[in-house]
């Protein structure tokens, strides 16, 4: 009878959900937070996941802090659960659910010895208010894994704000945890049918059934590991360890996926890597020819664009007047977009201050036919508060002997760079004071089309002199201090320092395309000279001391480089005016390199790069706080020159290390 009366209390309490709730029932530590429910389904595809323990975790607030479990149950005959749970009183907090499970009776034996089940299905709930039901599955899992890849160790999420906060809200691009169907911005345009991103996404879902059915897990695991590191124990680390090393094992992958699967459509062949990347426009009727963009301290994208937006690219346009902003992802801000203060026709040029003033360097940039006459207005910087309102006069600030504006760069202390393409120097504006601005010009032929411009950790500026072939050096007060020749600087374009002061260049760009003629005619003749001559596609790396390596870094994955952008491992990242591709080198700290890499390598594939029919040709590259990389499709693949401008922001998500912004100097990692 003792025996039979222990049975049947252990029968009672397995089907008592594990919640948090009742481990406090004798005392609760926290009696003012509310009570809260989550309900939902655990299922592999179609089919439903029983006994599979599910927990609800807040995601930690530091890098490496860990998740804390809130509640826990178990699911039921057809994988449904029911939480009770305490809600955080932070609206921060990042709420996600996991499911564990082992393999199904009559599986393959796993011959990884560890109690850790090898099945994790996660969905990211977020912040705020969460679904009533929320579905775990392959899908959820793999946008979980992208979204959160650099906040994510040992299968548990945690970082910083508002990197992790910003990511939870990205996964929900990729996947609806609603239903576990593909979310609609990727199932839609720009995105579904229009790109492979939606195939590739399909296709993680289906590698991940293969180990949920039993079969696939330890090649899974084995595949999935990061060179130099551990190999992953689970799922969804597995995921987020391809997120983050996705040319790694890509065919060996692609030969895991489940055919069985229901997740629809697939890819038919292995892809160059496993990345995912998203295409944004925004209210969809603002971005033509997206030229650069800069990241304020929310993670929010100010993006300049060349033209005035026309979906029709026979007519010609003129210089775009708005200054776009878009949430994390990828919509817009409330308000947005802005206008005034001058904005025609930017070209290369937004920075954003410590105090979150926005600063857009008018080129002028226009098509033909245009009835404004554009030379009145390509001789100032607007400039926005960070509600998005004009600070500056109708004309734009004038002083300092602005002359089609380029690049520009912020330091610390708020002082603005800007290069004046067409006026062989650049302005510095103090502190961000417009009544201080001074023109630097070092004279002769020392500066020709000054184009990119940054400031390293001691506030020293480097500007690029597209038509002198060489690299300018100031010093914090705008002394010339010397010029940069070596290291294969040839027709230099975008500059980008790193945090150890290396200052990192992309060589082989245009030859007339950002200083002479601000017409799409014009800026089309110099394009069309220069793509016959890409093999002078390269990186330069500058040390401190203004010294290089003897050549250059040439990889494939370089073609008509133009913007270049270091994340927060010091790693440097490439845009490309041609071959649909995004490059990614190893930086100078090489201990954030995979193993046996040397500065200058390529971590992305060194014959593509990390391509994407997403992408068009790309001026800029910036790192967000959640790892996201974003390139500005600034022309359309076969542009019709009365009006070239691409459409769409494209977003490689969870790629790189997150960067602390706004990029005031040099970047650090969040």
């Amino acid at each position: 009878m003792r025996r039979h009366r222990a049975v049947l209390l252990t029968a009672l309490l397995a089907a008592v959900p594990l919640t948090a709730s009742w481990a406090q029932a004798a005392g609760d530590p926290h009696p003012g937070h509310r009570m809260s429910e989550q309900r939902g389904v655990v299922r592999s595809g179609n089919r439903p996941l029983a006994s599979a323990e599910v927990s609800l975790m807040r995601a930690g607030e530091e890098f490496g802090a860990g998740a804390r479990r809130l509640a826990r149950t178990r699911t039921d005959a057809r994988g449904r659960f029911h939480l009770s749970y305490r809600a955080p009183h932070d609206p921060d907090a990042v709420l996600y659910l996991t499911a564990d499970t082992g393999r199904p009776a009559g599986a393959r034996h796993d011959r990884v010895a560890h109690r850790v089940e090898p099945v994790r299905l996660v969905a990211v709930l977020g912040t705020g208010r969460h679904p009533g039901k929320a579905v775990l599955n392959e899908r959820t899992t793999v946008a979980a894994g992208f979204a959160m890849a650099q906040f994510t160790k040992g299968g548990e999420v945690a970082g910083r704000s508002p990197g992790l906060q910003n990511a939870a809200a990205v996964s929900h691009n990729l996947a609806d945890i609603r239903d576990g169907r593909v979310a609609r911005l990727l199932a839609t345009a720009p995105n579904g049918e229009r790109t492979s991103t939606l195939r590739a996404f399909n296709t993680l879902a289906d590698i991940l059934s293969g180990c949920t059915a039993g079969q696939t897990c330890d090649d899974l695991f084995a595949l999935a590991r990061r060179p130099g590191k551990a190999a992953p124990r689970e799922t969804f680390q597995a995921v987020a360890d391809i997120a983050r090393a996705p040319g790694n094992h890509v065919t060996e992958l692609f030969a895991l996926a489940d055919h069985r699967a229901p997740y629809r459509p697939r890819l038919r062949k292995a892809p160059d890597a496993w990345t995912l990347a998203l295409r944004y426009v925004g209210n969809g009727h603002e971005l033509d020819g997206p030229g650069n963009l800069a990241f304020d301290a929310q993670g929010t994208a100010w993006i300049i664009n060349n033209y005035r937006f026309n979906d029709d690219p026979r007519k010609s346009v003129c210089g775009s007047r708005i200054l776009s902003r878009l949430t994390p992802d990828g919509r817009d801000v409330p308000g947005a977009p802005y206008r005034g203060g001058g904005l025609y026709g930017a070209g290369f040029g937004v920075s954003i201050d410590p105090r979150g003033h926005v600063w857009a360097a008018n080129f002028g940039f226009q098509g033909a036919g245009c009835p404004i006459d554009a030379s009145r207005l390509y001789r100032s910087v607007s400039e926005f508060g960070p509600d998005g309102r004009p600070l500056s006069p109708p004309h734009g600030w004038r002083r300092g002997d602005i002359l089609q504006p380029q690049g520009t760069a912020t330091d610390r202390k708020g002082t603005l760079w800007i290069a004046n393409c067409g006026g062989r120097s650049l302005t510095r504006v103090p502190e961000g004071d417009p009544s201080r601005a001074r023109n630097i010009a070092p004279g002769g032929d020392r500066l020709v089309k000054p184009f990119g411009v940054t400031v390293d950790p001691r506030g020293r500026a480097w500007v690029t002199g597209n038509g002198s072939d060489n690299v300018m050096l100031l010093s914090p007060r705008g002394v010339p201090l010397r010029s940069i020749t070596g290291g294969g600087i040839k027709r230099p374009m975008g500059i980008a320092s790193d945090s150890l002061g290396n200052v990192w260049v992309s060589n082989g760009g245009a030859v007339v395309a950002p200083c002479e003629g601000t017409t799409p005619e014009m800026v089309a003749e110099a394009v069309a000279d220069i793509v016959t001559r890409h093999v002078d596609a390269s990186v330069t790396m500058i040390r401190p001391d203004g010294s290089t390596p003897a050549e250059p870094f040439v990889n494939d994955g370089l073609f008509l480089p133009w913007g270049i952008a270091v994340d927060g491992n010091d790693t440097v990242w490439v845009a490309n005016f041609g071959g649909h591709r995004l490059a990614n080198l190893c930086g100078a700290r090489t201990s954030a390199c995979p193993p046996g890499l040397h500065t200058g390598d390529p971590i992305s594939p060194a014959g593509t790069g990390y391509t994407s029919d997403g992408l068009e040709r790309n001026t800029a590259v910036q790192i967000d706080p959640s790892g996201n990389v974003w390139l500005a499709n600034n022309w359309l693949n076969v542009p019709v020159q009365t009006n070239p401008g691409g459409r769409e922001m494209v977003v490689f998500v969870g790629l790189a290390a997150p960067v602390r912004t706004p990029l005031v100097g040099a970047p650090r990692h969040l």
